[in-house]
């Protein structure tokens, strides 16, 4: 156990120097980005694509949702292998597919209400919201660029704190169930004692 804390807490310290370090070096992060992003959007274009074959039989919007998954699979293999290309240029293309994800988030809205879901409307103001915000950054692409290193930053420091949480956890735990295992170590202990004494009582 003390050696799994250990690698948590190497874990967590790394995170939150990597974090710290996308603040710092803001190209470096848009490369890599690149890369995590690509697969990201390809992964997310496949299982919406799937999702569309699924639910194209009581879902109106399928059509629209299926052709968003393209867009998207599209997307991700361009980003994958144009990974220069798209760190350089990283800021539009991802606000291109903020705007295209707002897009689908507000149509698959409607969905929801058609089946009775009361929060629908939530759904269709982060898709408005979502696209809103990717013409902003099709319009101000130095602001975009920041965001995407603040917010990768960001997140990854949030990991670190994350693996922090999880060791204090893990801490807590332990010394809330010592008492406890020190009690069923008792308890076994008593048990072993009593059928070794019926044992030589038989003998």
């Amino acid at each position: 156990m003390k050696t799994n804390k250990v690698l948590i807490g190497i874990t967590g310290a790394l995170f939150i120097v990597l974090g710290v370090l996308c603040f710092f070096y803001p190209g470096d992060t848009l490369f890599a980005t690149a890369w995590l992003i690509g697969i990201m959007v390809l992964f997310t274009g496949i299982s919406k694509f799937i999702f569309s074959l699924r639910t194209q039989a009581f879902l109106p919007n399928s059509g629209t949702r299926m052709l968003s998954a393209v867009l998207e699979i599209v997307l991700g293999c361009f980003f994958l292998f144009h990974n220069l290309f798209v760190a350089a240029s990283l800021p539009i293309v991802f606000a291109m597919w903020i705007v295209i994800e707002g897009i689908s988030m507000a149509v698959e809205s409607f969905d929801l209400k058609r089946v009775g879901v009361s929060a629908w409307w939530c759904m269709l103001i982060g898709g408005l919201c979502g696209v809103v915000l990717g013409i902003v950054g099709l319009y101000h692409v130095e602001s975009a660029a920041m965001a995407i290193t603040w917010l990768v930053g960001s997140a990854t420091i949030m990991l670190g704190v994350g693996h922090f949480v999880l060791l204090s956890s893990i801490n807590k735990l332990e010394k809330f169930f010592a008492p406890i295992r020190q009690r069923m170590q008792q308890m076994r202990d008593t048990i072993d004692a009593e059928a070794e004494e019926i044992k030589n009582e038989d003998k």
